[in-house]
């Protein structure tokens, strides 16, 4: 097959989810909801950390940063597909392509290192309860999320540098719905051995590192836990990380199911749900869940919604 230089390829063409015409109504009405159920309540759980000054500590600090990565994450992608769903027209341009992975990795690894950050909050206040208004000042705070910016920034480039020394072959048909890196490598006219490579190196480096430390807190979160007397205090200690414990396990679980069904699979199809769960299901749940398991915000959430229809 006649390969051409990767400069010369205009535009790509995204296959979707599916093909079938009469499943297109169906699917943009779900994914529609998913989208606007993930973006409506990450913003309110944006908004109630907002209102009140109570919430205003390292830990609802980090949930604000995750919300604002969570609506990133999905708006990279989803909106793009709805629009694909309604024009029948999965084409992107090949800026548009790069524009889109570079986003998706930004958004995807700041989500990744977020909750890594907020396993070392929670590490810090259940092992070191005395020192965590010293260790976990604003200033730390703050400069933990800039860095968690910067290497998935520097993530992201390195995905799209490595995406862009690629050589393409006359047919870039992309059997997913959006620009996944895992998939335009399959579409290099030549063997991307060398290419794999590096991806799997960089996933080592920024998916590694986080899921280390996040055992690593949590190792020494149950082994403080479980030194405390009392079963009250043990319930107590555990509440405050037990919503965090099931997004990170949402989130990697999800994640790893991807690349899984990416490796080990020959169906895009499978790959393509397991990337649903992924990028729309994972940031729908979390406000759900921190909503649900926390005190705080539903109590702030309840006077809102109380206070906006006297303000009516």
């Amino acid at each position: 097959m006649e390969s051409q230089n990767l400069t010369s390829v205009s535009e790509f063409h995204l296959l979707g989810l599916s093909a079938d015409l009469e499943l297109q109504p169906l699917l943009f009405g779900l994914f529609l909801t998913m989208y606007l159920v993930t973006v409506l309540g990450n913003l309110l759980i944006m908004l109630t950390i907002s209102s009140d000054s109570h919430l205003h500590t390292p830990m609802y600090f980090f949930l604000f940063n995750l919300s604002l990565a969570d609506i990133g994450f999905t708006s990279t992608t989803v909106p793009k597909m709805l629009m694909d769903i309604h024009t029948h027209r999965g084409v992107i341009s090949y800026t548009g392509c790069l524009i889109q992975m570079s986003l998706f990795i930004l958004f995807g690894c700041f989500d990744s290192l977020i909750l890594t950050v907020m396993a070392s909050d929670r590490f810090v206040a259940i092992c070191y309860p005395l020192h965590y208004p010293a260790i976990m000042n604003p200033r730390l705070c703050g400069l933990l999320v800039l860095l968690s910016f910067v290497f998935s920034l520097l993530d992201s480039q390195l995905h799209c540098l490595m995406v862009s020394q690629l050589i393409f072959c006359s047919d870039v048909e992309v059997p997913h719905f959006f620009c996944d890196p895992s998939q335009l490598l399959k579409l290099a006219c030549y063997d991307p051995f060398s290419s794999s490579i590096l991806v799997y190196f960089i996933v080592a480096i920024f998916g590694g590192i986080p899921v280390s430390l996040i055992i690593f807190s949590y190792t020494q979160i149950v082994s403080t836990i479980l030194k405390i007397p009392s079963s009250g205090g043990k319930y107590k200690a555990f509440s405050t990380c037990g919503s965090h414990l099931a997004v990170v396990c949402l989130f990697y679980g999800t994640a790893m199911g991807v690349y899984l069904s990416s490796d080990y699979s020959h169906s895009p199809r499978k790959g393509m749900l397991a990337s649903v769960m992924y990028m729309l299901v994972t940031p729908m749940l979390n406000p759900f869940i921190y909503s649900l398991r926390n005190r705080d915000i539903k109590r702030t959430l309840g006077w809102i919604l109380r206070r906006t229809p006297e303000s009516q």
